[in-house]
Formats: C-alpha cells, sequence, structure tokens
C-alpha cells in the first residue's frame, strides 16, 4: 500500500521557504504544484533550477492569483514577515496553511489573530498550524518532551546560541550589530513585541503544567567588539556592538517559571564581555527532579549551504503538513497534532 502524496504550494523563496522547495522536490511524500516568489526577479524560472537542482518543470510567479488558482492540499507560508489576511484568505480558499510565522497559541494578546484565522479555517474546511524552531519548537515541544519523565519542575531555561561570524547574516546591520552600544541599548532592534510574540511559547508549556503565566519580564545587556571583527558583509568597528543577550522571563505563582535567553554574538574571541553559554545551538536546562539538560549542537556544514537554522526552521513545519492536512478543520497546537506520522524522511 502506498502512502498518499500531497501537493504544496511554497509561498516566498527566502531561507526558510527555499529549503522548502528542495525538500518538495525531492521527498515522495509531496509533489510541488506552486511556488510564489516575492523578487519580480526569481518569477518564471524552474522551481528546481532556483533552488540548486535539476529543473523540475514547475515554475516560480509573483501572481498571487495565479497561486489560489492552483489546487493544492497545502500552503507552507514563509514570507519575511507575518500576513494574517493573506493567511486567512488561503484558508478560506480551500488550502490549509503551515507558516514559521504563527500565530503559536492563543494568547490574550494575540486572540484577534486567533480568532480570525479560526473563522477562516471554518469557512474553507482548512487547518492551520504555526510551526518554527523558536517559537515553535525549542521553547515549547522540546521541553514538554523532557518534562514528560520528570518527576518535579522548578524552572525551564531555553538558551539561543548564534555565532554570526561563522554563520553571517545580511540582516546583521538591521539587527544591530555595528551600532553603538549606548544607542541600541536604548532601543534595541527586537521591538517591545518580540517577547509577548515568544510568551506564546511560554503560555502552552504553563498551561501544560496547569499553571498561567502572569508576569512577563524583560533584561537586554550588550557586548562590545575589542577589535574591528571583518565578516563577508563588511566590519564591526571597535568599540560597536558585536554581541547581544536577549532575556525574557514568564512568572507564575510569584516565581520565575520560564526564561528565554538569545545570545547573538561576532563570535567570542574579540567580544567583551565574552558570555560563556556553549555551543552554538538550542540548550534545554530544566531545574527539578530530575534536572535536565538537552543540547542541540549547531551540524556541520549543510547541503546547498542552506543555515541550520533556517533547516530546522523549515522541516519543524513541513515534516508535520500531512498530519495538518488530515486534522480537523481549524487551529491545531503540539497539543493537538500529538505525536505525528513523519513521512518520507529515509531516502535511500
Amino acid at each position: 500500500m502506498s502512502n498518499p502524496t500531497y501537493k504544496v504550494i511554497q509561498w516566498a523563496t527566502g531561507n526558510v521557504g527555499i529549503i522548502g522547495v528542495r525538500h518538495f522536490i525531492e521527498s515522495p511524500t509531496f509533489e510541488l504544484v506552486g511556488v510564489l516568489v516575492t523578487n519580480p526577479e526569481k518569477a518564471g524560472k524552474d522551481a528546481g533550477e532556483l533552488a540548486g537542482l535539476a529543473a523540475c518543470g514547475v515554475f516560480t510567479t509573483n501572481d498571487v492569483e495565479a497561486v489560489f488558482a492552483t489546487k493544492a492540499d497545502c500552503v507552507h507560508f514563509a514570507p519575511s514577515v507575518a500576513d494574517i489576511p493573506m493567511v486567512c484568505r488561503l484558508l478560506r480558499s480551500g488550502k490549509n496553511v503551515v507558516s514559521p510565522l504563527g500565530p503559536f497559541y492563543p494568547t490574550d494578546r494575540y486572540r484577534a489573530d486567533w480568532e480570525a484565522i479560526e473563522a477562516a479555517c471554518k469557512d474553507g474546511g482548512t487547518s492551520f498550524h504555526g510551526s518554527g524552531i523558536h517559537p515553535g519548537f525549542s521553547g515549547d515541544l522540546l521541553p514538554l518532551t523532557l518534562i514528560r519523565i520528570m518527576e518535579r519542575v522548578d524552572h525551564i531555561a531555553v538558551y539561543e546560541v548564534v555565532d554570526h561570524l561563522a554563520n553571517p547574516s545580511r540582516w546583521l546591520e538591521f539587527m544591530g550589530f555595528g551600532h553603538d552600544c549606548d544607542a541600541l541599548l536604548a532601543k534595541p532592534t527586537r521591538g517591545p513585541e518580540a517577547p509577548h510574540q515568544f510568551a506564546t511559547s511560554m503560555a502552552l508549556v504553563a498551561e501544560a503544567l496547569g499553571k498561567t503565566v502572569e508576569d512577563l519580564t524583560t533584561k537586554f545587556e550588550v557586548a562590545a567588539a575589542t577589535r574591528d571583527i571583518a565578516y563577508p558583509g563588511g566590519v564591526i568597528k571597535s568599540g560597536t556592538v558585536a554581541g547581544q543577550h536577549y532575556e525574557w522571563t514568564g512568572w507564575a505563582d510569584g516565581a520565575p517559571l520560564i526564561t528565554y535567553h538569545s545570545y547573538w554574538t561576532m563570535g567570542n574571541e574579540h567580544v567583551e564581555p565574552s558570555w560563556d553559554v556553549g555551543e552554538p545551538g538550542y540548550r534545554i536546562v530544566i531545574e527539578g527532579n530530575p534536572p535536565m539538560d538537552v543540547t542541540i549542537r549547531r551540524p556541520p556544514p549543510l547541503e546547498h549551504g542552506a543555515r541550520y537554522i533556517s533547516m530546522w526552521t523549515a522541516m519543524a513545519g513541513i515534516n508535520v503538513i500531512p498530519a495538518v492536512c488530515g486534522a480537523k478543520p481549524g487551529m491545531l497546537t503540539h497539543q493537538d497534532l500529538g505525536l505525528p506520522v513523519l513521512s518520507g524522511l529515509i531516502r535511500r
């Protein structure tokens, strides 16, 4: 008996979306039927060739209406910014949607978005799942998986460690690297809404433990370059921002329950202070009985030059597309999906 094949559309082809294109072409579980590009220069190209593969016969388009006219089971929706009205329109058109942009869980702050998508799912008979590496996995699904074998939980800490010198991003200047330290401290590039977006993952974990996040506190610190640091896109000047640490804590019963740390650095050799937070990747530390300490380390260089965080972000959603397509209509959290079957990953 053969497994079903799912017709999919890749919406946007940035670092995350292009990974979707490659996987949909190479996996027997999926049939790529459409690719929406936001850059007009990418339009009209064979999707396989755009992704560094052999031609596949599916051509990219920047015509949104052409995408809506394409019959598909699911859209992997991965533009650079969230677009709730477009997600709702896709759902009403009869297409399920998986997106690393969320929303991930129905906190009060994002109740309006959640209800809008829920209504669109009802109208279209479709389902939506917010996926991703963080939020979407390392700060919620992974801790909940580890907690399953614990007797008591006191505090959960999630560390995101990214070395942007080893994995340079074209967004480094936008992210505040190379800026004046005091200026960035006064106005972080991660806006005031960012902690609340991540707090949706905190809420999922807390409520799974029978608690409610009652307060959210934030902390931000920077590190400076002790000399000029060259990277492929330019130079971080000595004395300017070469490291950032965001700390967000969700409180329950008057005590810190969940803390998310994001450490972004331009290496550690010429950065002061030099934070001793381990290797790049994700680390989950749970205080309790028994204590837990699990690390997902940065892998070796990936095929096609893909960035590992982009790979993790893409596959967290792509791998559950069959489960989303087979689920009842509506918004689907990790609790709704349970332990899905992951098909098409073993390819000899």
